[in-house]
């Protein structure tokens, strides 16, 4: 309003997350009784940054159809989002989450930020577990030439905003229910699927004082079991047990070709004193009885697993310039593996329990043209992976040393079985993480200026048992059939043992930053902004580090830390090692923005914009 002018009113303004309605006002000369009214969604054109993104709004999270109420699958909606190989981001070292890969990015260079924190998992830099659909408001998947005030990761910025309470309570309760017995056969499978998931819950949300506090909580379980899938291994018979090796010889178990034993062996027969007592006791865990005659065993390894996920957010309005918030996230999945202390081929595979808590502190300061919004960020992870005790090789008789109880690693190859290999081994893989964030936006004519401060405090403590127990591997190279190899005891693809893998790390990361958008004309606006983005490296809390130098391996020099280390390792303490990190610090990296959008006409339905800019 101005005095002489009609007041100008305007409402159905939908201020969505990230996104930057331009509203042209246009005052007539008129007198103070008259009023002029529009009731109209404004355009949602962008007119001020030159990063491509698309809101995903709450609507389309609640009620589009979602494969296990995965809200990070409609990031695929919003255009330049493919699906990615999890290759090793997605194992059994962290929750469960979509790898997704944003305009030809890695899948692991995504910024995910819920509420203003940051929500990237230390670990992979996948995604933490995010708020499910009835707790999550909207979210904006952006790439491109993005602004000055998007670091950290170069592919993308996925910007998540959970639900709050309002003055009235509302709230809802659902339930999911997905059962094989009313699913049709896939027409490319032999059988039919045995999913069974339930996914139940309810958010409630609503006053605490009226125009004052309010609090918004919310709850998503699900269980879901199926029909393990069948697999096939090859293990001792009877017959082998006592030295007949005849029928795994035979044409009936090599696809019509006979084999015979090698190393002097007569008609596929050992003498029973040659075998392996230690192989014996391992037999005593194998489904021996239920094998034919050429060693073949059928079972199932379940995969039943639950999920729990709940979500509090408490906003309170200190005055019209001050308000306050927090929000805490849980999540917890759980995907246990089975042993029934007879068949030991069942813990082919570990058990999975995931646990993340994520907890936001905000403060926003609004006055006149001036915004300031400060985040303090605590996210803590906790990944077990663990195993149900079996056995050791020192267990079964062996002189093997074992320091670890309830598990061993052994390889049969071929038309053999496998227990305990690779990632089947128990051990945790923790992280915490802290983040201060503050960003300042104020308008000083045709000016709008953005400047602000990222820090991001992360520490890894991980535990990987691979190799700990020792891991034995028979193919066959003494008697032509793995099996026997394995029967006698007698090791032909090797042995190996290592030490536990602790990696006990930490990491800083520092993002700044300055931006000007200015509006040179009411149909075109120019922003420039840098980032100051150092490379800090990782640093080992222990000291466990190494470092590689070819020249000092080419000139024969060792460790003063470790003397019997391999020529050309290096070690926090050596001369030339950079410190406790593990290579040096880069902190000269500046990452420049430039941008330009002209709105033809000037009337906001149409934009085109153009933007460069350099990211790490």
């Amino acid at each position: 309003s101005l005095q002489g002018f009609n007041t100008y009113v305007q409402d159905g303004i939908v201020l969505q997350v990230s996104s930057n309605p331009q509203l042209s006002v246009t005052l007539a000369v008129g007198v103070v009784s008259e009023q002029v009214t529009v009731t109209a969604n404004t355009t949602m054109v962008e007119t001020h940054s030159t990063g491509i993104g698309q809101v995903v709004d709450n609507q389309r999270v609640v009620e589009l159809p979602l494969n296990g109420r995965q809200a990070t699958e409609l990031i695929f909606l919003a255009g330049l989002a493919t699906s990615a190989p999890a290759g090793d981001l997605n194992t059994n070292k962290n929750f469960p989450t979509v790898t997704i890969s944003v305009a030809g990015g890695q899948a692991n260079g995504m910024t995910y930020i819920m509420d203003g924190g940051t929500h990237n998992d230390p670990f992979n830099n996948l995604n933490l577990p995010t708020a499910f659909p009835d707790a999550m408001q909207e979210f904006k998947v952006e790439t491109s030439s993005l602004p000055a005030r998007y670091g950290h990761h170069a592919a993308s910025a996925v910007n998540i905003i959970t639900k709050s309470g309002t003055n009235d309570f509302k709230g809802s309760a659902f339930e999911f229910n997905r059962d094989y017995h009313f699913n049709a056969r896939n027409a490319f499978a032999a059988t039919r699927d045995s999913l069974r998931r339930n996914t139940f819950g309810g958010v409630l949300g609503g006053p605490l004082v009226k125009n004052k506090a309010f609090i918004f909580g919310g709850y998503q379980g699900q269980i879901e079991k199926t029909n393990p899938p069948t697999s096939i291994s090859y293990i001792p018979t009877r017959a082998m047990l006592n030295g007949d090796f005849t029928a795994i010889a035979s044409p009936a178990c090599n696809g019509g070709t006979q084999r015979n034993l090698t190393g002097g062996f007569v008609n596929n027969q050992i003498d029973p004193a040659r075998l392996s007592p230690i192989a014996r006791n391992f037999a005593a865990y194998l489904p021996v009885d239920q094998a034919d005659q050429c060693g073949r065993v059928q079972y199932g390894i379940p995969q039943n697993n639950t999920e729990h996920r709940a979500l509090t957010k408490l906003d309170y309005m200190l005055n019209n310039q001050h308000s306050l918030f927090t929000r805490y996230l849980y999540a917890v999945y759980d995907n246990p593996a089975t042993y029934d202390g007879k068949n030991v081929l069942t813990l082919s595979r570990t058990g999975q329990n995931n646990q993340a808590h994520s907890i936001v502190v905000g403060h926003n300061f609004v006055l006149s043209s001036f915004v300031n919004a400060l985040r303090v960020t605590y996210n803590k992870t906790l990944n077990d992976r663990p195993l149900p005790e079996f056995f050791t090789a020192t267990d079964l008789g062996s002189k093997v040393y074992s320091p670890l109880p309830g598990y061993m690693g052994i390889n049969v190859t071929g038309n053999g079985f496998a227990v305990g290999n690779g990632g089947t081994n128990p051990g945790y893989f923790d992280s915490d993480s802290w983040q201060l964030a503050d960003d300042v936006d104020f308008l000083k004519g045709d000016h709008q200026i953005s400047f602000g401060g990222n820090w991001i405090h992360t520490k890894i403590m991980t535990l990987n048992n691979r190799p700990t127990n020792g891991a034995f591997t028979f193919n066959g190279q003494s008697t032509g059939l793995s099996l026997a190899d394995f029967m006698m005891g007698t090791l032909s693809g090797g042995f190996l043992q290592g030490n536990p893998v602790y990696d006990y790390d930490d990491h800083d990361y520092i993002g700044a930053y300055v931006q000007d958008d200015w509006r040179v004309s009411p149909n075109v606006t120019v922003n420039a902004g840098v980032r100051w983005e150092p490379f800090i490296p990782l640093r080992n809390t222990y000291s466990w580090a190494s470092n590689f130098d070819q020249a000092r391996f080419n000139a024969g020099i060792r460790s003063t830390v470790y003397p019997q280390a391999p020529a050309g390792l290096m070690f926090p303490g050596d001369e030339g090692y950079p410190g406790r990190g593990t290579t040096e610090s880069k902190m000269a990296q500046f990452a420049p923005r430039l941008g330009a959008i002209w709105t033809p006409g000037g009337d906001g339905n149409t934009s085109i914009r153009a933007g460069w800019g350099v990211f790490f």
